[in-house]
């Protein structure tokens, strides 16, 4: 199969490394990483099972060894490349460039072992920083979103060990109506609902969770959580009903449109219905947001070693927003956190 990729994920799931400036083309058993002079020396000893070549201009690069090797046809995913990479690429050549979209997404959806250990590391590490962060916020009442929503990176990143995996969300109350909420100058109050939405990297492999929880005396992250407020508690309570039966019923070979509506039903067939707004869950990997996406359109069959986010919600404009999310593997026909 002949393909190429621009994408800095894509390309390092072919050989090991990627930077902000390559083609990477594959022809047949013939693997090339194609960059200019910045990033040749790193891209020497650290690419795997491709040639490295040295251009000013990547693009002629491409096109003088498609025209070598005499290509009748090449994949691309369209997200990858820009008009004018486009019209680069293809200038006075009789290759024929084939659309394929999500071509390494595709590639990537099933997980490798040594992949899911990758992305469970990072589960592991992310979950540590969720629990400091809790400790950080028992003595910052009075801290605004923006604030606190600023000193999780801290935490999140160990002081810059890790890169995170998209930016924080930290909403209080009505702001967490929002599901990817912006940060205000809201302070922080005991008896205040905090939503957190994070996730970091380990060796580029991503991690994603929420928590939604009470600000009170004894404040953390746990999935126990007691508010003061009979509806939040209520709305609380039933999306942990709809993660759990979405977790305890995903088996491999159901649809994910199936999987969403595990969850989906027991919000939906409540006083609630309607506030879940979006997808039940994601593919999460290289990408933060990849294949599978689990939710009431998609009928992709689910097979182990699929990795995803089960996160369902609740959110009443005004008032307030509840998400849970956990990441879990298909492993033996079966859901496994991790």
């Amino acid at each position: 199969m002949n393909y190429i990729h621009k994408d800095e994920n894509a390309v390092y799931y072919e050989c090991g490394y990627s930077c902000d400036n390559v083609f990477f083309l594959k022809l047949g058993s013939e693997a090339f990483f194609i960059t200019d002079p910045r990033y040749t020396t790193d891209a020497k000893e650290s690419v795997k099972g491709a040639e490295v070549i040295e251009a000013r201009d990547l693009a002629a690069e491409v096109r003088k060894l498609l025209r070598k090797n005499r290509i009748k046809r090449v994949l691309y995913d369209p997200k990858e490349f820009s008009c004018q990479d486009f019209e680069a690429l293809t200038k006075g050549v009789a290759t024929r460039f084939v659309p394929k979209r999500d071509l390494s997404w595709d590639r990537r959806i099933i997980k490798s072992e040594q992949e899911i250990e990758c992305i469970k590391r990072s589960v592991e590490l992310n979950a540590q920083a969720f629990d400091t962060f809790a400790q950080f916020l028992q003595k910052s009442e009075g801290k605004s979103e923006r604030e606190l929503a600023y000193e999780a990176k801290r935490f999140l990143s160990r002081k810059g060990e890790f890169d995170l995996s998209f930016e924080p969300i930290f909403a209080i109350n009505e702001n967490a109506a929002k599901p990817h909420a912006t940060p205000s100058n809201k302070p922080l109050q005991k008896g205040d609902l905090i939503l957190f939405d994070a996730g970091i990297k380990y060796e580029r492999y991503c991690s994603d969770r929420t928590r939604t929880a009470y600000y009170g005396e004894e404040f953390s992250f746990r999935k126990e959580q007691g508010f003061k407020s009979t509806k939040i508690q209520k709305a609380y309570d039933l999306v942990k009903k709809a993660q759990e039966a979405a977790i305890e019923g995903a088996r491999s070979g159901m649809m994910a449109k199936e999987i969403d509506a595990l969850a989906r039903k027991i919000i939906d067939d409540s006083e609630f219905k309607g506030t879940f707004v979006h997808s039940l869950g994601h593919g999460v990997g290289l990408d933060i947001h990849e294949k599978p996406f689990i939710n009431a359109r998609n009928s992709q069959i689910i097979e182990d070693g699929m990795v995803f986010t089960i996160e369902p919600g609740i959110y009443v404009p005004g008032e307030f927003g509840i998400r849970i999310e956990d990441m879990v593997v298909m492993r033996n026909g079966r859901a496994e956190v991790l």
